[in-house]
């Protein structure tokens, strides 16, 4: 078994975090099998438990190491990389996974589509063969940091005479291919994070096909559950929109006031109890992939970050009567708790319908992990050609 303290110990000494560039720092760690310790060897990991990557953060972060860039490459390190690691050739793995950690390239994720938001097996994308090649035509929306991305993970329509959920395919776009066309989407924030992007007759080669044909299904399952985990699980003990608010409390006297402090306390609590369920999530990731218990994680993020982002302007009014600055930009990193508290509490308006609604998570709650009797849906079994639009 790898000694990882001398692993790491050997990056540093080769590597000095002061003098290296992130870039080729972050390179090596990938090299040296510590970026994500319980990928195979050769591929950023080292082949052990996925627990053991805690030890390595911890002895990297305290010796001032620089980390990748999640802010701007989260669909990448958190979705693009375990579904590639699962489903991927192994030229794929080799080609994406060290520039994707090392975030010399940054990903997007091509799939709620118009009419196809809540219902993603409902996507209408075409992806046609061509010989070697697949021609895609179609329009996506919702496309978060679209504008900076190298890459895409798309879910298309290969086959329109079976069910909804058995015609899809997955692949992996190049976004400076032709017919690539990336357009804003200003947002409640003034901002425009997100995108649409249109898709005109773009040749995708099928050694970029990620899982057979047909199963795309499947294959964006494991990405969408992944993303649920990396949206809904937060480490450290007041991370995100509390440790914002708590701090805030400690800091300044004037916004005390018992009913603010009973309000604090009971989301403190329900922030608290979330972690540690998801500390407990992580911990059985160690035996497979993800699975809908991340749905829970995820449904209770937006809840709590929307609640008290609202909490943030009920002990200080004032501040949500100004905000700092609506000019529309399109930002290179999206943050949720970036800005102000005006900008957090409208931010946070978004929590609870990307990464899948909140009333698709209680579903998927309600059918997948408590068992109970799924909904009626008129569309289950049909051609999707057959399936009125």
């Amino acid at each position: 078994m790898p000694d990882l303290q001398q692993r790491v110990e050997e990056l540093l000494a080769a590597h000095d975090p002061g003098t290296t560039d992130t870039t080729t720092f972050l390179g090596a760690r990938f090299d040296a099998g510590l970026a994500w310790v319980h990928f195979p060897e050769g591929l950023g990991g080292l082949g052990l438990p996925r627990g053991r990557q805690v030890e390595v953060d911890a002895m990297l972060s305290a010796a001032g190491a620089p980390e990748p860039d999640l802010g701007r490459n989260s669909i990448g390190l958190g979705m693009a990389a375990p579904t590639i690691l699962a489903f991927g050739t192994q030229e794929m793995q080799q080609r994406y996974l060290r520039p994707l950690f090392t975030c010399e390239e940054i990903w997007c994720q091509l799939f709620s589509e118009p009419g196809a938001g809540s219902d993603l097996a409902a996507v209408a994308t075409r992806a046609v063969r061509d010989g070697d090649s697949w021609v895609v035509d179609g329009q996506k929306v919702w496309t978060s940091g679209a504008h900076n991305a190298q890459h895409a993970i798309l879910l298309a329509r290969t086959d329109t005479s079976v069910p909804k959920h058995a015609g899809m395919t997955y692949f992996v776009l190049d976004m400076s291919d032709p017919g690539v066309d990336v357009r804003p989407l200003r947002q409640i924030t003034g901002e425009a994070e997100f995108n649409e992007v249109f898709l005109t007759g773009v040749r995708v080669p099928d050694h970029d096909r990620v899982g057979a044909v047909g199963e795309g299904w499947r294959v964006a399952t494991t990405t969408l559950n992944n993303e649920r985990v990396a949206i809904g699980a937060g480490a450290e003990r007041e991370a995100g929109q509390i440790g914002v608010v708590t701090r805030r409390w400690r800091d300044d006297p004037e916004v005390r006031t018992p009913e603010a402090q009973s309000e604090l306390l009971h989301w403190w609590v329900e922030c608290e109890v979330t972690r540690l369920a998801g500390e407990r999530l992580r911990q059985q990731l160690e035996a497979g992939q993800p699975g809908p218990e991340s749905s829970a994680m995820k449904l209770a993020f937006a809840q709590q970050a929307q609640q008290v982002s609202g909490l943030a302007l009920e002990i200080a009014p004032e501040e949500g009567l100004t905000y700092d600055d609506w000019t529309m930009r399109r930002s290179g990193s999206a943050s949720f708790l970036g800005r102000g508290p005006g900008f957090r509490y409208l931010r946070a308006k978004g929590n609870s319908i990307e990464g899948g609604t909140s009333e698709v998570m209680r579903n998927v709650v309600a059918e997948r992990v408590l068992g109970l009797p799924p909904d009626h849906r008129p569309d289950k079994g049909i051609p999707f050609k057959d399936v009125p639009r």
